[in-house]
């Protein structure tokens, strides 16, 4: 799993992270929305999917009053609200694979868009399947190395149910299997430590290494306007970016 969230290929700096949050509010809040209605409850403890999300949010610091009203949003009789999970695979410069997970009340605004991009900047859209095979699902955790000891952080992690730690200069990165992803989350959460970022992604299993500076911009040009879809809930790539 060397290279894999890497904190710059996540978050290129905090400030940007701070600038991005309402926009990250607004997509995990319509990712909530659907696990309620999916999971037919507004109980985290009786919707496996719901409990997921609600670690996901309280991880990316979205207030407990924001997630409350969403759930009640979801819930509410009126609600219109009508998001279907769709994803997208295709290829960046150079063969880099990539995976575009969308909520979406319009698939015929959605793709077109999604398509136009990996047209643009990278070498388009694919087939289903034709690279998520080389990818992993995983829970993922990332907590800021700071002064932590790093035995200390693997042994409450391994005891918390995690599969794996990674050790870098500025993060500790842990991986769980996707279903106990919540519960080691929360009992982390117990043990004191706080989370840079939370969430069950898509892990690539190898990775491409771009050298050319045209072939550079234009992945991180399709990563940026691709995330700023606001269709568009995570895109994941086998980029290697050191």
């Amino acid at each position: 799993m060397s290279g894999h969230s890497k904190w710059h290929n996540i978050q290129k700096t905090k400030g940007a992270a701070d600038a991005k949050r309402s926009q990250m509010f607004t997509k995990i809040a319509r990712e909530m929305i659907v696990a309620v209605k999916q999971g037919g409850s507004g109980d985290p403890a009786n919707n496996s999917r719901l409990a997921t999300v609600i670690a996901k949010a309280k991880a990316a610091n979205m207030p407990n009053d924001n997630i409350k009203r969403t759930i009640d949003r979801a819930l509410g009789a009126g609600n219109s609200d009508n998001f279907e999970s769709v994803v997208y695979e295709g290829y960046g410069p150079n063969g880099v694979a990539v995976i575009v997970e969308a909520l979406t009340d319009n698939r015929q605004r959605t793709a077109p868009e999604v398509r136009h991009l990996l047209d643009k900047y990278g070498k388009g859209l694919g087939a289903t399947g034709c690279v998520s095979w080389s990818f992993d699902r995983k829970g993922v955790i990332i907590i800021e190395r700071e002064d932590l000891d790093e035995d200390t952080v693997m042994m409450d992690a391994l005891d918390c149910g995690a599969d794996d730690m990674q050790a870098e200069d500025e993060v500790f990165t842990i991986y769980t299997d996707p279903d106990a992803f919540g519960d080691v989350l929360s009992k982390l959460e117990e043990k004191g430590y706080s989370f840079l970022e939370a969430g069950v992604q898509m892990v690539p299993q190898n990775y491409v290494t771009l050298t050319d500076e045209g072939d550079i911009k234009n992945m991180e040009k399709l990563i940026d306007l691709l995330e700023e879809n606001d269709d568009v809930q995570n895109v994941y790539h086998n980029w290697d970016q050191e």
